[in-house]
């Protein structure tokens, strides 16, 4: 497939920053850790064209739809990727980062709810909306539906290299194992990294209880400091598991499938504790200087044909149901051969695996306390 030519590109871009889009458009790509990075503040970019300025993931939109929304609008787009939702929450905290649109996760998107830091939606402005399935509405971050645009859903799980460990893996004790010392890659984050170590415990996602986080916290650290981790990661992951460099992760269903398409030898599992299912969506900063432009970028975003070419992209499944259900005739269509059974079920996880999975709530204050003291002790 197109992925590993696409990623290459994608990767290429982060680098030069300034881009020249097919249709004669530019757009900024930069990541949150470059210093030199300028999200371009104000009503315009100085010479008064119309911008948005988009904050979300590494490796996390297929770029083509950044120009051809700039073809259609006019709208200027400066694309930023954060590294995590607690990355993400730092520089809005910071006030580092000026965005319009922003990507978070369910739990974070809560707590930013509850911030009062996230702008009310037009949806009459956002008329693709109609688009998204119920079942990806009303959730317990968004409840009145006032915040939100479903971006992206998907499972977190174990990706492991069938020909490094010893048959299949089925359980959160691989991250924990000392027969993997030194080719285990943790996750940088401290919500799914605890998870983890809950899940294997037998502990709820979204406990509020100290003394089990205390305990998954041991856990943790424990495999820490005996070398079961090779190291802590989030985008490096990529270069890790597709050269064969460690042998499992921690991480997403539909980075996973990217991976596979330039590593055949990686599996993935959502293990048998169960995991956690998210939910992406787009919200609009109370902040924002170009809400218009926000919710323009939004609806094209919320569209069937860019719900198709992301999936397509990125692996992760669609909210839009047109999107989601019509996916496997696009890929036959693209690609001239029918799209994989396994890999749709990864991409769009069924029921059956959502039955054991939990979306993440928002914690209270001072279990975040506690998470962010946890993770500084542990030295991540």
């Amino acid at each position: 497939m197109k992925k590993a030519l696409a990623l290459t590109c994608a990767m290429t871009m982060a680098a030069s920053l300034f881009l020249t889009g097919c249709g004669g458009n530019s757009y900024s790509f930069t990541s949150s850790t470059d210093s030199n990075s300028d999200s371009n503040s104000g009503g315009s970019n100085g010479s008064g064209k119309r911008v948005v300025n988009v904050c979300s993931w590494g490796e996390y939109i297929d770029e083509d739809l950044i120009y051809k929304f700039e073809d259609e609008t006019g709208i200027k787009v400066n694309y930023q990727t954060a590294e995590s939702n607690e990355a993400l929450y730092s520089l809005l905290k910071t006030g580092a980062g000026d965005y319009d649109v922003i990507v978070p996760s369910d739990y974070m998107i809560a707590r930013l709810i509850d911030e009062g830091m996230l702008a009310e939606l037009n949806y009459d402005n956002i008329p693709n909306y109609e688009k998204i399935g119920e079942q990806y509405k009303s959730l317990s971050f968004d409840p009145e539906n006032k915040y939100t645009v479903p971006y992206t859903w998907g499972t977190l799980g174990i990706i492991y290299n069938s020909t490094m460990v010893d048959g299949d893996i089925d359980s959160w004790d691989a991250m924990f194992d000392e027969k993997y010392a030194g080719n285990v890659l943790m996750i940088r984050n401290s919500r799914d990294a605890l998870a983890a170590a809950l899940l294997d415990l037998g502990y709820d996602i979204n406990t509020t209880d100290e003394s089990q986080i205390r305990e998954a916290y041991e856990l943790l650290a424990d495999a820490k400091s005996k070398g079961v981790y090779q190291s802590f990661v989030m985008d490096e992951v990529f270069g890790k598991m597709e050269g064969s460099n460690a042998a499992i992760a921690m991480y997403y269903a539909g980075d996973y499938l990217t991976m596979l398409d330039n590593n055949p030898d990686l599996k993935f599992v959502v293990p048998k504790e169960g995991s956690n299912w998210f939910v992406d969506a787009m919200c609009v900063l109370k902040t924002a200087q170009h809400k218009e432009e926000a919710e323009a970028w939004i609806n094209f975003i919320a569209s069937t044909e860019s719900n198709l070419a992301n999936m397509d992209y990125i692996g992760y499944a669609s909210p839009n149901l047109e999107a989601l259900e019509g996916y496997p005739a696009y890929y036959e269509e693209t690609y001239g051969e029918p799209l994989d059974e396994e890999r749709y079920e990864i991409m769009a996880a069924p029921d059956d695996v959502l039955a054991r999975c939990e979306l993440y709530t928002n914690l209270p204050a001072d279990t975040l306390t506690l998470y962010n003291d946890l993770w500084t002790e542990l030295g991540i």
